[in-house]
């Protein structure tokens, strides 16, 4: 028996990777390399682009100059090539709300370490009215969504090289890429449709064991 490639979930159509991938960020290896790699902001609608003004002047003193630049020429999103809404760039890769500092991962420091300043911002904030975090496209990665013409809403699985160390790490910890993403997937679609998922994914993985 081949594995089913894609699933429906309520009304949302959704790549079979999704639950059968295992992933978990590895900020020591990578550093937040996924903000600043890539030609393209990241997606965000028109919601979430009103979202992020009213969170500027909260972060503006963690943007470097270059960004503050550029958000006060062009906002803090505009249209890219493929005429996606995404956030506005840096030199033609970085991600305007990219900051820098160093944290703790299980333990030890890692050093000038890439993160969201609108993240850091609103963690930092926890517990204030503010239910904005950061772009859903990217809390999601790496899942991606896509809305076709008909409405229809489709996620799929996407395997980027700077993510390999991600990928490395969920295979050591058997973390599913849905489990990974609870949190993510379930603010954006609702804890009825998660549990729906995680449901569809014990069945998918009894599927696996008989075939």
């Amino acid at each position: 028996m081949s594995l089913p490639p894609i699933l429906q979930i309520g009304e949302i159509l959704i790549s079979s990777e999704i639950l059968t991938a295992e992933f978990c960020c590895d900020l020591a290896v990578c550093k937040g390399a996924c903000c600043v790699e890539g030609d393209a902001g990241a997606p965000v609608t028109l919601d979430e682009v009103m979202q992020i003004e009213d969170c500027v002047d909260n972060v503006w003193s963690d943007l470097s100059a270059s960004a503050q630049a550029v958000i006060d020429k062009q906002g803090v999103a505009y249209t890219d090539r493929e005429g996606d809404l995404v956030t506005s760039i840096v030199g033609g890769k970085d991600c305007v709300f990219t900051c820098y500092d160093d944290i703790d991962v299980d333990g030890e420091t890692v050093k000038h370490c890439c993160l969201c300043a609108l993240e850091r911002a609103a963690r930092q904030k926890a517990g204030t009215n503010s239910q904005f975090i950061k772009p859903i496209s990217c809390a999601l990665y790496p899942i991606r969504e896509k809305t076709f013409s008909d409405g229809t809403v489709a996620l799929n699985y996407h395997q980027w090289d700077v993510c390999r160390s991600a990928r490395e790490k969920g295979k050591a910890l058997h973390l599913p890429v849905y489990k990974f993403l609870k949190g993510p997937l379930t603010r954006r679609f609702g804890e009825v449709w998660y549990h729906e998922l995680c449901d569809a994914a014990e069945e998918l993985r009894s599927y696996i064991e008989q075939s």
